[in-house]
């Protein structure tokens, strides 16, 4: 069974983050969210246990369809690959709308409200 695997920080999970991942699903694709297991900081104010929890709770449905699986990794400093490794390197390049969507915006709105 193959998926199309995401590798992200999710800090948090937003409508930009569907919108990429619905881009394979759309095709029939199944979809492996890995969240990257950093340190909390001002940019990722959420440990990744709860980035999993967040996602999975925004996703419920498409996991127990067994679309969507969420794993957390450790961190990365690059992805590589060689020639014929039997998989694509797609970049996805969202419209406007949702390219405009900012992680940062929406944590700093979380940190004025104080649901951090």
């Amino acid at each position: 069974m193959k998926y199309s695997m995401f590798i992200g920080r999710w800090q948090p999970w937003h409508e930009g983050h569907r919108w990429l991942i619905d881009q394979r699903l759309d095709l029939g694709k199944r979809v492996l969210i890995c969240v990257r297991e950093v340190g909390i900081n001002d940019k990722n104010p959420y440990d990744p246990k709860e980035v999993k929890k967040n996602i999975e709770k925004e996703l419920k449905d498409l996991i127990q369809q067994k679309k969507v699986v969420v794993k957390i990794i450790p961190d990365i400093e690059s992805i590589n690959y060689g020639r014929g490794v039997g998989y694509d390197v797609i970049e996805h390049k969202p419209p406007s709308k949702i390219g405009k969507i900012s992680a940062t915006k929406i944590r700093e709105e979380i940190l004025k409200k104080g649901d951090i």
